[in-house]
């Protein structure tokens, strides 16, 4: 059974994820993606917006400024309600997420609940809460530690007195742009908006790899409809989202919806879709939300400009509801390569295979001499490397032995391998101007046409 441990060594080891800084030591909750897994969060983000943008004709885009007015998330609730429930060892001052700890010893808690819910909670099961780092069960009072990470942009003073906040969450900016897309663009409610932009938090224990990190990219979108007329939508929302996973090869087995036991006081419903991590067992995935008329009478409230729609037919008025989709990129990114890595039997031995969806893998196809030191077979396969590499994501290899390459494809999810031998160019041969091309997840080989290979693998993938 794979862990998360293995698929950490393994995202290292082939370049997908890096620890953030770390020739300084590594900094907790921040991460790079290395050169594999820049493709693949590429593929991923391509993929979700050609879903919600492109193949959707009422659905629009936006990429807003990550730096928004203060008031912004005053009006949002961030300031003042945007915090999680921070306990402290009073031996060794650790701190942990009380509801997070609660849960790992299977009680009912999370971070919408009062401080004093909260606090009566965990004085009843404190004792059973070890510190992580020294062992001891000695613990301060919870206390909500707000979330949004401080800046002084245009603040060339040390006071800081009216801070800038970098964004909690990155859809903020499509409730600002609302009223701007209403009146530029030919949207009708019920519409859509798209975004995919940077949120960061001050985590008080980021953990679990990519799963809960200080800064990070979320997937958003937010659908405005009229008011109770929200039911219909929100269900074939939350179906179309499932249904995408699935359609991008996560096993249906490893994903489950969940509904929200506690609301925020303004949703009218909430659910998340949840997968079966390796080692982390089933967590949020993405959030799907109904979210009612609050955030748009939010921003009206605090900014002054009156955000009702006018309906074109009838002329009546009203600040539309809003159905929300929310999901990071890191645990989407974890999610598809937990999902896809897999260990089999390959004739006498084992090999590592990352089993994407040919839209996702980061290299679509390697091109292979069969021998390094046949300068023919080696021109040959750089001619057809260059081909192919104007329309798609292509690696050249030449080091080791076939299979070794093979291998290291493999494990990297290149869905075909093209291979350039000595058939390719003999003259003699029924094969001539033909290579081999040989499948990932089959490890099969077929014969294809140079000058019909490019639209094979693109097809392909």
């Amino acid at each position: 059974m794979k862990t998360m441990d293995e698929i950490i060594a393994f995202c290292k080891r082939r370049g997908f994820i890096y620890q953030g800084s770390e020739i300084y030591g590594g900094e907790a909750g921040l991460y790079d993606f290395g050169p594999y897994g820049v493709e693949l969060l590429n593929n991923i983000k391509k993929a979700w917006w050609r879903s919600n943008v492109q193949l959707k004709s009422n659905y629009v885009g936006l990429d807003s400024a990550m730096f928004k007015n203060p008031k912004t998330w005053v009006a949002s609730g961030h300031v003042g309600g945007f915090a999680d429930p921070l306990s402290e060892c009073k031996n060794c001052h650790t701190r942990i997420r009380v509801d997070k700890e609660l849960a790992k010893i299977n009680v009912a808690a999370d971070e919408k609940m009062s401080e004093k819910e909260l606090q009566e909670i965990f004085d009843a099961h404190k004792s059973q809460i070890k510190c992580p780092s020294c062992g001891e069960k000695t613990w301060t009072e919870p206390k909500m530690f707000n979330l949004l990470v401080k800046s002084n942009l245009g603040d060339f003073t040390e006071q800081n007195d009216a801070p800038v906040y970098l964004p909690g969450e990155a859809c903020q900016g499509i409730y600002l742009n609302y009223k701007n897309i209403v009146d530029t663009c030919r949207v009708k409610v019920p519409f859509g908006v798209a975004q995919i932009g940077k949120a960061f938090r001050n985590e008080i224990s980021p953990r679990n790899f990519l799963f809960r990190c200080r800064e990070f990219e979320q997937a958003d979108t937010q659908y405005f409809v009229r008011p109770h007329e929200n039911e219909e939508p929100y269900q074939k929302i939350k179906q179309e989202r499932m249904d995408w996973y699935v359609g991008l090869g996560v096993n249906p087995e490893n994903l489950r919806f969940k509904q929200h036991e506690h609301l925020v006081f303004y949703a009218n419903d909430a659910w998340d879709i949840e997968y079966n991590f390796p080692s982390y067992g089933f967590d949020e995935l993405e959030g799907i939300h109904d979210r009612t008329d609050y955030d748009l009478t939010q921003h009206m409230k605090y900014s002054g400009t009156d955000l009702n729609y006018t309906d074109p037919g009838s002329g009546e008025k009203y600040i539309p509801w809003i159905l929300e989709t929310s999901v990071g990129l890191g645990r989407m990114f974890l999610t598809f390569l937990c999902d896809a890595y897999t260990v089999e039997r390959a004739g006498d031995g084992e090999r590592v295979v990352l089993k994407l969806d040919p839209e996702l893998a980061p290299i679509k196809a390697a091109v292979f001499p069969l021998l390094k030191n046949k300068p023919e077979l080696v021109a040959k396969a750089r001619e057809i490397y260059d081909m192919l590499s104007q329309k798609m994501m292509c690696e050249f290899d030449d080091n080791g032995n076939i299979g070794k390459r093979y291998r290291r494809q493999d494990e990297i999810g290149t869905p075909s391998c093209v291979v350039v031998d000595f058939d390719t160019l003999d003259e003699t041969s029924p094969n001539f101007g033909t290579v081999a091309v040989r499948n990932r997840d089959t490890m099969e080989q077929v014969r294809v046409k140079i000058d019909e290979l490019s639209e094979i693998l693109d097809r392909l993938a």
